[in-house]
Parts: structure tokens; sequence; C-alpha cells
């Protein structure tokens, strides 16, 4: 790791060249200490809680809506207005905070791209700094990029997608920073530096400071984001209401406390997505010593199982009442060259997107821009002559119960499905530890959270003792020979040059230690974060 430099209150450990001391600037960094001095405090007391829980469900406890905030779910209260720019959400495209892939996501024909320093985006150093840097110049309109191998040049259309960014979730830290001693929370890094360098051309744009927030557990950390908005408004003397937020109902236990969640934030509050790669992981991990809800392959985990639709249709009911909106889930498939196997892609899609508008959610996300049109034409047809579906209460719809939420999942555990989580893992990890946060894996686009279903299933598999549906028991000894047997794929597939190159060993390595711990590891990411320069 580089030489510690100081920069105002904070002691930096990663390189600092000219351009990374325009993003941290010693204004910047002081502000940063400012916000972490206030609430990395709490936030330590809040992760405590998300383990004091965990010990509860291990115990044989079952996630339910809370008695104790009875009086919110059943009070008459909206969130505040929606921005003009925020009410139009159909189509919406993710990905890392890379300059390329910045430019081109927001040229796609979608209304929003969500700039990712969390699961798409692997947290190096120079990530987290020059992701701050291709942020700032795409909301100066400047940003361009000339691709060093072909030449081509890549630049900013007229009125491109509206940008919102990602910021890490509350159990990631930055290691390259610490004040007082202490590693910071990555989530304010992001935030803190994201708000300081972009607020005022943002609001000259007649535009404000808006923000996905992952991963939240309860009511009372999106009330921990929401004291930093508001502080951080009084700071800079910003309209209370200047920061949006969506937040991603992407843990099991977030899905009971969806309406505190939105009056814990309820002057920042955008809308809540179904983060539903994430929400299948953490199924798997909250309920991870409970035996009868163990998930089959993740390939048939799908939005028409009750457990996930559910949710959806919970998601939208709660979001519509209080006038958020209710964002749909990652459309992760890739396009495929032959037209034939394209063909069966967009039908695909095109049947996930038409559950989501049924369902009444005002819009959705893809991965990949040459899925938007196939996105698009599913949401114009529920939205002809409106912004959004907030006129779609599910007010008649039977009250949705604890017991739909945790409904166990039908399946086979398949042979097949366990060797092909191995391979998606284990690339999935060799890129990460390399940097790249996203990747294209058979013909998908993979993340953080479908490497976690992948990994965390069949942890599961083996600490229940389940056997597959050839009769094989799932055990250590059979992940480590499967493991072995498909890494012999894996090479084969990307060549020896690649498998050296990107960390593949040490990836093995890695996968072969959490699938096999005696306790589940929380998230793949903590491990793999340690191995990053």
């Amino acid at each position: 790791m580089t030489a510690a430099t100081t920069c105002g209150a904070l002691t930096v450990k990663g390189a600092m060249p000219p351009a990374y001391q325009q993003i941290l600037t010693a204004e910047a960094a002081d502000f940063i200490a400012e916000l972490v001095r206030a609430y990395r405090p709490q936030l330590k007391m809040l992760l405590q809680a998300r383990q004091s829980r965990q010990a509860q469900f291990d115990a044989g406890a079952l996630p339910d809506f809370l008695p104790e905030t009875a009086a919110i779910r059943q009070g008459e209260w909206q969130v505040a207005a929606l921005p003009k720019d925020l009410q139009d959400r159909r189509v919406e495209i993710t990905g890392p905070v890379d300059r390329k892939m910045i430019i081109n996501a927001l040229n796609a024909d979608v209304k929003v791209f969500m700039a990712d320093f969390e699961d798409s985006q692997t947290p190096s150093w120079d990530g987290v700094i020059e992701g701050q840097i291709n942020l700032r110049d795409a909301n100066l309109g400047t940003i361009s990029y000339t691709d060093p191998q072909s030449g081509k040049h890549y630049a900013l259309k007229d009125n491109p997608a509206l940008l919102i960014a990602r910021v890490r979730g509350l159990h990631l830290w930055e290691k390259h920073i610490e004040l007082d001693g202490e590693q910071v929370p990555g989530g304010l890094v992001d935030f803190a530096l994201y708000f300081y360098h972009n607020y005022q051309t943002r609001m000259q744009q007649g535009t404000g400071v808006y923000y996905y927030v992952p991963k939240l557990q309860s009511h009372l950390e999106a009330k921990w984001w929401d004291d930093i908005f508001r502080h951080t408004e009084q700071k800079f003397a910003v309209p209370i209401g200047t920061i949006r937020a969506t937040v991603l109902i992407e843990t099991l236990p977030a899905a009971f406390e969806m309406d505190e969640i939105l009056y814990m934030m309820k002057d920042h509050i955008a809308a809540l997505n179904c983060g539903r790669w994430d929400y299948i992981f953490s199924y798997i991990k909250t309920l991870n010593n409970h035996p009868d809800r163990i998930l089959p392959d993740r390939q048939v985990v799908t939005m028409h199982k009750p457990f996930l639709n559910a949710y959806s249709r919970l998601l939208v009911k709660t979001c519509h009442k209080r006038g958020a909106l209710a964002m749909g889930g990652m459309a992760a498939f890739i396009p495929a060259k032959d037209p034939a196997a394209n063909a069966a892609i967009l039908e695909r899609v095109t049947a996930d997107k038409e559950l989501e508008a049924r369902n009444g959610h005002d819009g959705t996300w893809v991965a990949h821009p040459g899925l938007a049109a196939t996105a698009n034409g599913v949401f114009a047809k529920y939205l002809t002559d409106k912004p959004n579906q907030l006129h779609i209460s599910r007010a008649e719809d039977a009250p949705i119960t604890a017991a739909e939420l945790l409904a166990p999942c039908d399946g086979e555990r398949t042979e097949a499905g366990m060797r092909t989580n191995i391979r998606v893992a284990l690339q999935y990890l060799a890129a990460w530890i390399s940097g790249k946060g996203c990747v294209p894996i058979y013909g998908l686009m993979e993340d953080a959270a479908t490497a976690e279903i992948s990994r965390t299933s069949i942890w599961q598999w083996i600490k229940h003792g389940k056997s597959l549906s050839n009769g094989k028991l799932i055990t250590k000894a059979l992940f480590a020979s499967f493991l072995e047997e498909e890494a012999k794929v894996v090479l084969a597939e990307v060549g020896s040059e690649v498998w050296q190159s990107q960390n593949f060993d040490r990836a093995q390595a890695l996968l072969l230690d959490i699938t096999t711990a005696d306790q589940l590891v929380d998230f793949l990411t903590l491990p793999a974060y340690a191995l990053l320069d």
C-alpha cells in the first residue's frame, strides 16, 4: 500500500496524483471527517444491532412486522412531493463508474443511469477516486473518452439520462482513508465526495443531488442516512429535499419495514426499489439456520415464486400509498449475437417486465443498453398518458402476510445448477479481485449479488445435509471436488494467460474457504477486499 499522506483531517493510504488531489481536497476531506466523527459511532451500533438480530433468527425466530411501529404503518402520511425529473423513471440502466461505461449508459435510451460505487464496482482506490472524477465530468457535461486500443471516441449526446449515484453499503469500510486511527465508512466517502463536487452544478441545472442507498436492514439505518442528508443540506445552506434517495429493498428484514423506511426518510425519499438478486441472497442468509426455507437452483428462483411476487406487490402497495415510486428489478441478460438466441432472451425479458408492470411498478432496471427498447416497449403500454403508475394503489388487495413473504420455495437442486453456480462465483471473484465488479458470464451480467446467491446457496445445502436431485449428498468434500473440476473447465474457457493474470488461483482458494466455512461469511466482498491493493 502507498505511504500515508495527510489530507485535511484524514490520513490517506492511497496514491494522490494531481487529478486525485482535485477530488480529495482539504475542504472535501474535512467534510468527510465531519460526517465520520458525527455518524461513525452510531453506525457501529447499527451494525452490532444487525448481528444481534441475526442471532435471533439463527435461534429460530422469523422476521415479522414490528409491533412497536404499528402506528406508522397505520397512519395517514405522505412522503414529500417528487421533483419533476424523478417522476418518469420507466427504464433505468445500471453499471460501474468506469468512464466509457458512464458515457454509454447516459447515452442509452433510458430515463436514468444509476452510477454504481457498490455491487458492480470493485472499490479499489483508483476505482473510487477516478469514479468521482468521472461523475464530476459527467455532471459538467464535459466527459469524453478515447479508447487507447481502437481509437474510438466517446462523448455525451444531447439530453442524456438522469444521473443517480449509488453509494456503498453500510458494511463496507474504506481502508485507504483513516480518521483518528480508524477506517471510515465507504458509503460516507462516496456520499460526501459526490455531494461536495456536484451539488452546485446540479442545482444550477435545476435538479437535485440524487442517490441510491443499498442493503438497508432497518428503518433505524434509514434514519441514520436521513440525519446525514439533513446535516449536509444545513451545512451547505441548500433547501431540505435537495438530496433525494431511492432505497433498495434488497434484504429480507427491510421488506417488513418498508413503511417505516419511507417514514424516516419522508423529506428525502423518492422511491423504493426491488433489488431482487440481493433479496434472494438475503433470504438465504437471514434464514440460513432454518432447514425448511432452503432455496433450489438459482436459475429457477424467478419473480413468479410466491415469496418474491408477494415482496414485489407489497413494495408497490406501500410506495403508492405514501406517494413514492416503486421501482422494479434488474434484467441481467445480455443480448446475444445469434438471432434465435437473442429472440429467446428478449421474450424472457418481456415476460419479466410485463409481470412488474402488471404488479404496478413505475419502472424497471436493465443491465445492457440492448435491452432498453424491450423494457421501454412494455412500460409504454402501461404509461400511455402518465409518467408513472402512482394511481395503481393495490388497496383492494388482501394484506400481504409475513407467511407469504417467508414462503418456502419449491424446485430442484441439480448437479448442473450447482456446477454452474461454482463456475459463476469463481469467475466473478477472480474479476472482482482483479478490479472489475461487473462481468458478463454465460449471457448474464453478473455482479456481487448474483455471485453471493451462487456461493451461499451451496453453503446452506452443505450445512443442512441436502442432496442433489441425482441423489448425491452435498458435502464440503463434494463441493471441493466439484470446484477442482469446474476450475479446469473455466481454465479451458478463459485460457492460461487470463487465468494467471486475473487472480483465478486466489479466487479459487477464497471460494473454497468461504463456502466450506462453519459460519456463513456475511459478504464475499469483505474477505475479497483484503486482497485488493
